[in-house]
This record gives C-alpha cells, sequence and structure tokens, in this order.
C-alpha cells in the first residue's frame, strides 16, 4: 500500500490522519506498515481524504486521481 507515501507527500502527519478517522495514531502507523488489515470503510474514508482513489492506495493503478 502507498498510505506512506501519500501522505509524506500531502505533508501530513499520522496524527492528523489518525484524528480524522477516529482512531489512535498508534492504529493507523499498524495500518501505513501493514501490521492491521485496512478495514473497507476507513480504506474509503482515506480515499475521500486524500483525495484519490482507493485502487491507488492499494497500488493497483498508478493513476491518482479519483
Amino acid at each position: 500500500m502507498r498510505l506512506r507515501d501519500i501522505r509524506e507527500d500531502r505533508d501530513v502527519k499520522q496524527q492528523t490522519v489518525a484524528s480524522y478517522l477516529h482512531v489512535r495514531q498508534n492504529t493507523y502507523s499498524q495500518y501505513e506498515t501493514g501490521q492491521r488489515q485496512l478495514p473497507v470503510d476507513v480504506l474509503i474514508q482515506l480515499a475521500k481524504f486524500f483525495h484519490t482513489s482507493t485502487d491507488y492506495i492499494l497500488g493497483l493503478t498508478d493513476v491518482s486521481k479519483p
């Protein structure tokens, strides 16, 4: 997954994304590292937050536009 790259490209802190998702920063960190499975509803929220597609987050496409 590209979560870390997307977040860093937009200069957003993990805590900011975690707050948006209503989860702890540690939980979001585990999503980024693959230690925790990313629920579908969270994936959709992340796509909206980063203004991109779920396929881009998952690495299924290189097109970042939704």
